[in-house]
């Protein structure tokens, strides 16, 4: 075990690695952080900055030499970075279960291959592979790049096939995937901890609502009917293991109307729709990552209070600042602000967490707080 005292490196200095920090220095513990943004959200909070490139060989040198193990709060890290760090330092998860993580095509037909189902898809790597689709695809369909795409980013409905060849073109012709469209009846997820020794723990499913592609709220209990969560969960306990994963993950599900569960992609990190954790569940996923990299026995997972998560974007800034006045007047709101300098359409500026005695109430608690919200 890795314990308190030690120091801990973080590859990315978002919103996620200042939580890890925060979760980190409160158990003990010293953290680096690796981020090219001198002004990076936990960059500004941890013990250390080395503001550099991820592909910075003089910055992953010492960064290893700094730390006692290091993590990493966002997928799009090169896996390469990570295997030049595991050749002189403890690095969870490592830099092959981020291989198969960060490429939508491979992260497919990995999930596939466990005999997990996901919605039928096929690679668009050139022009001449659209033909192909047009027999094995229905529509609508989705175009989305392979790697480098989040919360909405890189990707395009598309209702024919003529659809997509000007969405690969409109896409810079990078490799892509086309995915059928799902009959959706809800998105759920769910994280879990998985341990150097294969055991896993795992937090409630939770259930979600995205607003242009970016995760709007999160709700848990979720509303699914028991079997259903146990098989949620199931999947992704085996795809952990597949990956012989150590760490925080989260995998995000699609629920149709034909009542089928099927995965739509993998974390390989804490996620957002687990911050309700931090305040809703007796550990968080964050002290969870610490815990899951340091060797040390998982945390209690159980949910004391049934929560409703609420994204904060820059979209609600408006011409002046949001009314957090009335958000705080509400004693079963939980604000947390990550710290950005800049308020930006669809930047994810913080969140909060509703607490109430039921999911009715968290729900409508909610609402009311974000419409209270908005700067005029």
């Amino acid at each position: 075990m890795i314990l308190p005292g030690a120091t801990l490196g973080m590859l990315g200095g978002g919103q996620l690695g200042r939580m890890f920090t925060t979760a980190a220095q409160t158990l003990g513990y010293n953290v680096v952080v690796l981020d090219p943004d001198i002004h990076s959200p936990a960059g500004i909070i941890a013990d250390q900055h080395i503001c550099a490139k991820y592909t910075d060989e003089s910055a992953l040198r010492q960064l290893a030499e700094l730390c006692d193990a290091i993590t990493t709060e966002f997928e799009n890290i090169p896996a390469t970075t990570l295997a030049f760090l595991e050749q002189q330092t403890v690095v969870h998860p490592s830099s092959k279960a981020l291989a198969a993580t960060q490429n939508r095509i491979n992260e497919k037909q990995f999930i596939a291959s466990l005999g997990i189902p996901v919605a039928p898809f096929i690679a668009i790597r050139k022009t001449a592979d659209i033909d192909t689709a047009k027999t094995t695809i229905q529509f609508p369909a989705i175009l989305k790049v392979a790697t480098f795409g989040y919360d909405g980013k890189g990707q395009v409905v598309c209702h024919t096939a003529d659809d997509v060849r000007k969405a690969f073109e409109s896409l810079g012709q990078v490799e892509c995937v086309l995915e059928q469209r799902i009959n959706l009846e809800r998105e759920v997820s769910t994280v879990l901890a998985r341990s150097q020794s294969g055991e896993i723990s795992n937090f409630p499913v939770a259930e979600n609502v995205h607003v242009n592609g970016i995760l709007h709220s999160t709700t848990v209990p979720s509303r699914l009917p028991e079997a259903q969560v146990e098989t949620a969960i199931q999947m992704a306990d085996k795809i952990a293991d597949g990956l012989a994963y150590v760490g925080v993950m989260a995998v995000e599900f699609f629920l149709s109307k034909e009542g089928d569960i099927l995965v739509n992609e993998i974390a390989p990190r804490p996620h957002n729709s687990g911050h309700f954790t931090v305040d809703a569940c007796e550990t968080s996923q964050f002290e969870q990552q610490v815990r899951m990299l340091c060797g040390l026995p998982s945390g209690n997972c159980e949910l004391v209070s049934p929560v409703v998560m609420i994204n904060i974007l820059g979209d609600v800034w408006g011409k002046s600042k949001p009314h957090w006045d009335s958000l705080l007047t509400r004693p079963e709101n939980k604000l947390h602000l990550y710290g950005k300098k800049e308020a930006r359409i669809g930047r994810k500026m913080g969140h909060f967490n509703v607490l109430a005695a039921t999911v009715e109430q968290a729900t409508n608690i909610a609402h009311q707080s974000f419409d209270d919200l908005k700067a005029d």
